[in-house]
């Protein structure tokens, strides 16, 4: 009996072994800057991201479209790294969280992003990306950069013609016309937020939440002045202004309920609320102005506090959108233009591609 387990057992790590060898075989070779491989691995893990997204497992014809897509992605980042250009991680950062600030409706910080994750989902927002995107927040950073990169490089290679690309001022009104219920504003208040992390000493937090309220409500600080304070080295807080619709959305970025976010919208400007206490920090709020909910004219301005209007804000969409459709085009011929056997090696064609390609089937 004990040599039937052994050898099941070494069956079992055989095939992984196997396995773990098929994955890490190269499928080509990009080589227009360096010498980058493009294994069955880095395959099917795109592959299991589009699957994902899908709900369903991509046919074999989809899979080779995938590859296709790794190769003409690392040729356009290996051409992007010839012309010198680059994109520095703090870039990537700011990018990663504007895009998750922009599907929340809310700016946050990373740290800020992953308080709300645990609170609302009870994971890591490492676990709630991969969750989402099928793979980890370095992975998915590494996949931002790429991005950029490639964008960064179109943009060089087709400025001039980008320059050329902008709406009517027929489009715009057209554009206006068919979507007008949707330019609105909810009720919104500007308010004034203050932040002290409790960190390893909970007394030094309070004592110090409770010195910036007591400046702010007896004038002898504002809230520009602490605000800029709070940008200095060690200042031990964070404090600045913003716009806060009234939804759900932003009553948890405040890290407080929507009936407690409602009851803010009732009181009146210049408000200034008890000092809160979370599981991470002491905080306060203050009301600086109130807006009314309300319909927009072409000429008005889109968000309060600002010069924006929505003729300009719809210009600057449509030109975004035109400029992206041919950016995408433009991408596309010039991936092609470099999908040459001089800058791409393909190592398994026909049938053994095909063989390596059928997992999941």
């Amino acid at each position: 009996m004990k040599k039937l387990v052994f050898s099941l057992m070494s069956l079992v790590l055989l095939s992984a072994s196997i396995f773990a060898q098929s994955d890490l075989q190269p499928l080509a070779v990009v080589k227009l800057n360096k010498n980058e491989s493009i294994t069955v691995k880095q395959l099917k893990t795109r592959c299991e991201i589009y699957q994902k997204q899908m709900g369903r497992v991509l046919t074999l014809d989809e899979k080779k479209s995938v590859l296709d897509t790794l190769i003409e992605e690392k040729l356009v980042i290996q051409a992007a790294q010839k012309a010198g250009l680059s994109i520095p991680d703090s870039v990537v950062d700011q990018y990663f969280i504007q895009s998750m600030s922009q599907s929340l409706g809310i700016q946050v910080t990373e740290k800020q992003l992953s308080d709300l994750v645990q609170k609302n989902y009870n994971m890591t927002l490492d676990e709630y990306i991969q969750k989402q995107l099928g793979m980890n927040i370095a992975e998915y950073k590494v996949y931002l950069k790429n991005q950029l990169m490639m964008q960064q490089y179109v943009v060089q290679q087709r400025q001039s013609e980008l320059q050329k690309i902008a709406p009517t001022d027929e489009e715009i009104r057209m554009a206006y016309e068919s979507s007008k219920s949707s330019f609105v504003w909810n009720d919104m208040l500007k308010v004034f937020l203050v932040i002290v992390p409790k960190g390893s000493d909970e007394n030094a937090a309070k004592i110090k939440i409770n010195d910036l309220m007591n400046k702010y409500k007896d004038k002898k600080l504002t809230s520009t002045q602490i605000a800029l304070q709070s940008e200095t080295e060690n200042a031990g807080y964070q404090a600045g202004e913003m716009i806060v619709p009234k939804n759900e959305a932003s009553a948890n970025g405040l890290g407080m309920t929507l009936q407690n976010l409602i009851y803010l919208f009732s009181q009146n400007v210049g408000f200034c609320s008890e000092i809160q206490e979370t599981e991470a920090d002491y905080r306060f709020i203050s009301i600086i102005n109130k807006y009314d909910a309300k319909m927009l004219g072409i000429s008005d301005i889109v968000q309060p506090d600002t010069t924006v209007t929505v003729y300009e804000y719809i210009r600057s969409s449509l030109a975004q959108q035109k400029q992206q459709i041919y950016m995408q085009q433009a991408a596309v011929e010039i991936s092609k233009q470099l999908n040459v056997p001089e800058n791409v090696e393909r190592k398994k064609t026909g049938d053994a591609l095909d063989k390596l390609l059928n997992w999941g089937e």
